[in-house]
């Protein structure tokens, strides 16, 4: 299996570019966005007839909680082709069964963890498409995405050297560790007070509409 981090036009190689992954973080967490931030490899590699790991995390404000927690997985041939809902969670897991995947799949994250990732094994040339991770994790509103193509090989890559790009990324990846925490933690403090300002401007509308015995005004009568 060969993994790729992509940002923007072309994609890197998972081993040699192990700072990447970190500078992918950095760059999906700085703009601002009302959804959840859902962090997945643009695109993956992976060897026909082998297992494979489809990885998505997410990061949210709140705890996770089983009975409002949502996760939608679904696989598209082509980018504008239907969407297949193949897995979900709904307080447990569950897998539809596809004709095109049938038993292969399984779900290998873990919600409380913030990992909803999953597994697929015997990769077939027809898997080839794209994936897409949907989470939902109340009081949060917005539902966040994540998009994976699959290319699916018929033989392994050339590896090449990734010495330097070790080294770098672990002289970085300490600094944009701290960076991310910084921009997950700012993040969080703003949208709970705007959804905390949302929810105070709705209960002095209601109020508005009565007097202070909870009697209607007399221009609603």
């Amino acid at each position: 299996m060969h993994g790729a981090l992509t940002m923007g036009r072309g994609p890197w190689l998972l081993q040699p570019c192990l700072c990447l992954s970190g500078l992918s973080l950095l760059f999906s967490l700085a703009p601002p966005s009302l959804g959840m931030e859902v962090m997945v490899p643009i695109t993956i590699n992976a060897l026909n007839g082998s297992s494979v790991r489809l990885p998505c995390t997410f990061n949210s404000c709140y705890k996770v909680e089983n009975k409002q927690f949502s996760l939608n997985w679904t696989y598209q041939v082509c980018d504008n082709c239907t969407e297949e809902l193949f897995l979900q969670f709904r307080l447990k897991i569950m897998n539809k069964q596809l004709d095109r995947f049938g038993d292969r799949v399984q779900f290998t994250g873990n919600p409380s963890k913030y990992d909803v990732s999953f597994t697929l094994r015997d990769v077939q040339l027809e898997d080839e498409g794209t994936y897409n991770c949907y989470v939902l994790n109340p009081p949060d509103r917005h539902r966040g995405h994540g998009r994976i193509h699959l290319k699916v090989l018929t033989e392994e890559p050339p590896k090449r050297d990734s010495t330097v790009a070790v080294i770098v990324g672990a002289s970085v990846g300490g600094f944009l560790a701290v960076v991310i925490l910084v921009l997950v933690i700012v993040k969080c403090v703003r949208r709970k007070k705007q959804q905390r300002l949302n929810t105070d401007d709705q209960k002095t509308e209601e109020e508005g509409k009565t007097d202070g015995e909870g009697n209607p005004e007399e221009g609603t009568k």
